[in-house]
C-alpha cells in the first residue's frame, strides 16, 4: 500500500515536473518565436519602407516631369488662347470701326437718296406738266426715238430720213428708214398720251377707269389714222408694214395688259406698235440685214473683179508663156552665135593672122595680131 502511494506520489510529482518543464519550454519557445517574428517583421518593414521610398521617389520624379510637361503645355495653350483673344479683340475693334464708318456712309447715302428722290419727284411733276402739252409730247416722242436710233448707230441721210415728204404722196413720216433694194419703212412717233397721264394722276377709281377707257380708245384711233396716211405705199417702194412708236415701256405694257387685242388688230392692219426696247430690237435686225446686204454686195463686186482679174491673168500667163518661148529661141540663137558661128569666124581670123605673119605684111600700129586669142 505504501509502495502504491509512493508510486502514485512519484507519478504525480513526475507528471507535474514534466508539465512544468513542458510549460517552461513552451514559454521559452514562445519568447524565441516572438523574438524571431519581431526581427523578421522589423527586417520586412525596413525592406518594405526602403522599396516604398524607392518607388515613391521614382513615381515622384516621373510625376514631377509629367506635371512639368503638362504645365508647359498649359502655358503654351494659354499663350495661344491669349494671342487668339487679342486677334479677336482687334477684329472686333476693326468691325466696330468699319460698322461706324458704314453706318455713316449709309446715312450719307440715305440722305442723298432722299435728296435725289425729292429732285426726281420735282422733275416728274415738271415732266407731267410738260407732257400735258400735245406739241411737247410729240417732241418727247421724237427725242426718245432719236436716242434709240443713235444707240443702234444709224446715220441720218444714209440709213434714215426725218420728216421727208414721200415722192408719191403728200404724207410726211416722222422717220423713213432706208433698206436694201431701194425699199423703205416708215415710222410715226406721235402717240396720244393725254388720257394716260390723267389716268396716272387721278386718285378716284371711277375717274381712273374713265381715262383708261379713253386712252385705249385713243390708241385704236391713232392706229387707224396711221393706216390712212399712205405710209404703206408700194409705188413709193415701202414695205407692207408701218411702225408706230410708243415712247414708254410702261405705257406699252399697259396697253398689252389692259387690251391685248389692240396689238393684234394693229398687226392685222399692218401696223407694228414699238416700245423703245422693241424698236431697238427691230432696228438692230434691220441694221444687221443692211450690213449683210452690203457685205453680199461687196462680195459680189469682189467676185466680179476676181473674174475680170482671172481673165486678164490667163491672158497675162499666155503672153508670158509666148515671151518665154521667144526668149528660149533667142537664147538658142545667141548660144549658136557665141559657139558655132564664133568658132567659125575665129578659125578664119587665125588663118588670116597666119597669112599676115608668113607674108610679113606690116599692120598699122594700133593693130595687134590675134595669136589664137578667141576674143574679138
Amino acid at each position: 500500500m505504501d509502495m502504491i502511494l509512493a508510486l502514485l506520489a512519484g507519478l504525480v510529482i513526475g507528471g507535474l515536473t514534466v508539465f512544468l518543464l513542458a510549460r517552461w519550454q513552451n514559454k521559452a519557445m514562445e519568447k524565441t518565436f516572438s523574438a524571431l517574428s519581431l526581427e523578421a517583421l522589423r527586417k520586412n518593414t525596413e525592406d518594405f519602407l526602403r522599396l516604398a521610398n524607392e518607388s515613391l521617389s521614382k513615381h515622384t520624379q516621373a510625376g514631377s516631369s509629367e506635371l512639368e510637361g503638362k504645365k508647359k503645355l498649359i502655358d503654351q495653350t494659354l499663350e495661344a488662347m491669349k494671342a487668339d483673344l487679342q486677334k479677336v479683340e482687334r477684329l472686333v475693334t476693326d468691325i466696330d470701326s468699319k460698322r461706324e464708318k458704314s453706318f455713316g456712309e449709309v446715312s450719307t447715302h440715305l440722305k442723298l437718296v432722299g435728296e435725289q428722290t425729292g429732285k426726281l419727284q420735282e422733275t416728274t411733276g415738271k415732266l407731267q406738266a410738260a407732257l400735258a402739252n400735245t406739241r411737247v409730247r410729240g417732241q418727247w416722242g421724237e427725242r426718245m426715238a432719236e436716242d434709240v436710233v443713235r444707240t443702234i448707230g444709224l446715220v441720218e441721210h444714209i440709213d434714215y430720213e426725218r420728216q421727208k415728204q414721200q415722192e408719191t404722196g403728200d404724207s410726211r413720216p416722222d422717220y423713213t428708214f432706208l433698206l436694201p433694194h431701194d425699199l423703205k419703212v416708215n415710222m410715226d412717233v406721235k402717240f396720244p398720251l393725254n388720257n394716260y397721264l390723267k389716268f396716272a394722276s387721278e386718285e378716284s377709281e371711277d375717274a381712273r377707269q374713265k381715262h383708261k377707257a379713253e386712252f385705249l380708245k385713243d390708241a385704236r384711233k391713232r392706229i387707224k389714222e396711221v393706216t390712212t396716211r399712205e405710209y404703206i405705199n408700194p409705188e413709193g417702194r415701202t414695205v407692207d408694214y408701218v411702225l408706230v412708236f410708243v415712247p414708254n415701256e410702261q405705257i406699252y405694257c399697259f396697253i398689252h395688259e389692259n387690251d391685248g387685242s389692240i396689238l393684234d388688230d394693229a398687226l392685222k392692219s399692218k401696223v407694228v406698235l414699238c416700245s423703245p426696247l422693241t424698236l431697238y430690237a427691230i432696228l438692230a435686225v434691220m441694221r444687221q440685214a443692211i450690213d449683210t446686204f452690203n457685205l453680199e454686195k461687196a462680195t459680189t463686186e469682189v467676185l466680179s473683179l476676181y473674174g475680170a482679174f482671172n481673165l486678164q491673168w490667163a491672158k497675162f500667163q499666155e503672153c508670158l508663156e509666148g515671151m518665154g518661148r521667144h526668149i528660149d529661141q533667142t537664147r538658142q540663137a545667141y548660144d549658136s552665135l557665141v559657139s558655132t558661128r564664133r568658132a567659125k569666124l575665129d578659125t578664119h581670123l587665125r588663118k588670116i593672122d597666119d597669112l599676115i605673119k608668113q607674108r610679113g605684111i606690116a599692120l598699122p600700129a594700133d593693130t595687134t595680131p590675134r595669136d589664137g586669142n578667141p576674143d574679138l
